[in-house]
């Protein structure tokens, strides 16, 4: 479970004021998906559903150097998703991934706060 709570951390983003964003239509979408990430309980595959269905949106305007990122993302939302809130696959989808993802989530994370000027990392 730590795993999964890693992953909404990641995966949270704070509802701060977008200012200077020089990413175009990527900060504005992130923006909205870090709304919809919020309080992001990966055994509620309702929830766990809006975020990747506002993910995969997000991934769309993303980058280049983030498409990488945002599809490591998105395969694992799908398989959390996919778990059905079983917590014994949630917590075997993090062993197994957790570390992929927390890099992937790192590099979001990073490209957020300097292009977009939204902290991931502090909610």
């Amino acid at each position: 479970m730590r795993k999964l709570g890693a992953l909404a951390a990641a995966v949270t983003m704070s509802a701060v004021a977008l200012t200077a964003c020089s990413g175009g239509d990527y900060c504005g979408e992130l923006k909205a998906y870090a709304t919809s990430a919020k309080n992001l309980d990966a055994k509620n595959t309702e929830q766990v559903g809006k975020a990747l269905k506002d993910a995969e949106k997000v991934s769309k305007s993303a980058p280049s150097e983030l498409k990488d990122d945002w599809a490591t993302l998105i395969s694992y939302a799908k398989k959390a998703q996919d778990a059905k809130g079983d917590t014994t696959k949630l917590a075997e989808l993090g062993k197994s991934e957790g570390a992929k993802m927390g890099e992937a989530s790192g590099a979001i994370a990073k490209h957020a706060k300097d292009t977009c000027k939204i902290d991931l990392e502090n909610p």
